[in-house]
């Protein structure tokens, strides 16, 4: 076996088994300290794993003994579990879930012979070779072969030139103020705008007649003014530094839990959304978020074309740091880069650490829910860390318009008013809430922590009262919201069921959870 197979092997298993352990199997009594057995219900087949934040060496029982799993073999294993337990049989995922290890294999090699950027941030963004630890699939990129996306694979370093067209002024559809993509410096043709668009998204749109009519014309690639871009770790999502300028584009290919294109219901609310961020962060002194301030496409009839041509203007970065600040992807901490900042840590500067880290990224998520009825998509890609010359926390960034919900309790008028746009970023109190305990406690909080963990066993008791002590001091300091001591008493915490979500193929934005053990609640 190869090391790119067998390290990517590897990566895929643990991920799927997180997803069994999470989400269908029961624990059976401890088998000793190294490992635990877990029972697959609709089977009965008992499951053996090396116990940790990252299971491995997965056996299964037999006549004979524990019998090692190969990847291949879990997938099928896990396939007729849930086969048996749903009563749906889903070749697809099963698919997806082999090509995900397929691609991390050709992300290994491929990061073998490209050389990591020289800025830590984008190293940060580009560090994800495991992605999502809690996906079944967590690398697919769709069914194309690996040239087609690996020169736009954050993961193997990529950066590209920007395709540039000229879209007729009659066609032009923009909202916002546009005025970030003034660096891309091309002049278009008289009765046209310049519109980026994301090189790969172009190829999977194909040769539409607006190219043959004259509606839409090719410019070239590049960006004179901006340089070339940098991919981020959501892929679709690109960085060009010398203009400080973030694009997201559509990309027709399922990522995860969904199709990654810009959907015309979050473009038609990204400015309203923008304008509901803005008090909620304008009086902050060490929390910010990154503002989508426009977008623009080409409207050529009809919703496929209208969303697939589509660009987000991002703000960059700059703006947003103090001196000496330098930016840092949360992801990119949990997962691990060269330059990551809680390497080489005594325990008591990575108790330090945390604390900052805790101290600058809770209150202003609960600080959006309490006083704005908003809920921030607070996960680890979603959350920069602003890290001073001594690699301790600063400063905290927040990005995403399409990941933010409105409460609907709260800005009933403002819903009612926008009704005619069409179906709203909109959750009920008791959902939003679910989410953001999700989005802030399971994903991030718990993966930093695991992180710390790691490279300090001993710091395991330390880490949750700290946090505990800043959600109490919170709830204190503003009237003791109850939905914070109701989650400070809870023995869960929600965990979303990604496996179950694509073998059932909901949509992934109808979250289910199960019950996950809350750290935040004090033993007794």
């Amino acid at each position: 076996m190869s090391e790119a197979k067998g390290r990517a092997d590897a990566l895929s298993a643990t991920a799927l088994l997180n997803c069994l352990i999470r989400e269908v199997a029961a624990p059976e009594a401890p088998w000793d300290t190294d490992h635990a057995v877990l029972r697959l219900p609709a089977t009965g087949r008992l499951l053996r794993v090396r116990a940790g934040r990252r299971p491995t060496e997965p056996c299964v029982r037999t006549d004979g003994g524990w019998l090692p799993l190969t990847f291949d073999a879990l997938v099928a294993l896990t396939a007729d579990e849930l086969a048996r337990r749903t009563g749906v049989t889903n070749r697809t995922v099963v698919g997806e879930m082999t090509a995900s290890r397929d691609v991390v294999a050709a992300l290994h090699d491929a990061r073998a012979s490209a050389c990591p950027p020289e800025d830590a941030y984008l190293r940060s963004e580009q560090a994800l070779l495991a992605g999502h630890r809690y996906h079944p699939a967590p690398k697919a990129r769709g069914a194309g072969a690996p040239e087609s996306w690996l020169p736009y694979a954050p993961e193997a370093y990529a950066r590209f030139p920007l395709e540039l067209l000229g879209v007729r002024a009659d066609v032009v559809a923009e909202d916002g103020d546009l005025s970030l993509l003034d660096p891309l410096g091309v002049t278009p043709p008289d009765g046209y705008v310049v519109l980026p668009i994301h090189p790969w998204e172009l190829d999977l749109l194909g040769e539409l007649p607006a190219f043959r009519d004259g509606r839409l014309l090719r410019l070239g690639a590049g960006a004179p003014g901006a340089g070339r871009a940098v991919a981020t770790s959501s892929v679709r999502t690109v960085y060009l530094p010398e203009a400080d300028l973030f694009c997201k584009f559509s990309l027709d290919v399922r990522i995860t839990n969904g199709n990654r294109r810009l959907e015309l219901r979050d473009l038609l609310w990204l400015r309203t959304i923008g304008d509901l961020l803005a008090p909620a962060f304008g009086s902050l002194p060490t929390a910010s978020f990154l503002a989508d301030r426009g977008y623009r496409t080409a409207d050529l009839g009809g919703q496929h074309a209208y969303e697939g041509f589509a660009v987000i203007a991002r703000e960059g970065l700059r703006p947003h740091l103090p001196p000496g600040v330098t930016p840092l992807l949360a992801a990119g901490i949990g997962e691990g880069f060269p330059g990551n900042p809680i390497d080489g840590l005594g325990p008591e500067r990575a108790l330090v650490w945390w604390q900052r880290y805790v101290d600058l990224l809770v209150p202003p998520v609960l600080h959006a829910w309490r006083a704005h009825g908003l809920v921030l998509e607070c996960h680890l890609q979603n959350v920069l860390v602003g890290v001073d010359g001594t690699g301790l926390p600063v400063r905290v960034i927040f990005r995403d318009h399409e990941g933010v919900r409105i409460v609907a309790e709260r800005h009933g008028a403002l819903l009612d008013r926008h009704a005619s746009r069409g179906p709203a970023p909109v959750l009920d109190a008791a959902h939003g809430w679910e989410r953001l305990v999700y989005c802030l406690v399971t994903n991030n909080l718990s993966e930093i922590a695991g992180a710390l963990t790691d490279r300090h066993p001993e710091l395991a008791g330390a880490l949750w009262p700290r946090a505990r002590a800043v959600f109490a001091g919170y709830a204190a300091e503003h009237g003791g919201p109850a939905e914070i001591a109701a989650l400070l008493g809870s023995p869960h915490v929600p965990a979303k069921t990604n496996l179950l979500l694509r073998w059932l193929d909901v949509d992934g934005a109808d979250a289910r959870y199960v019950p996950m053990a809350n750290p935040l609640c004090a033993t007794p």
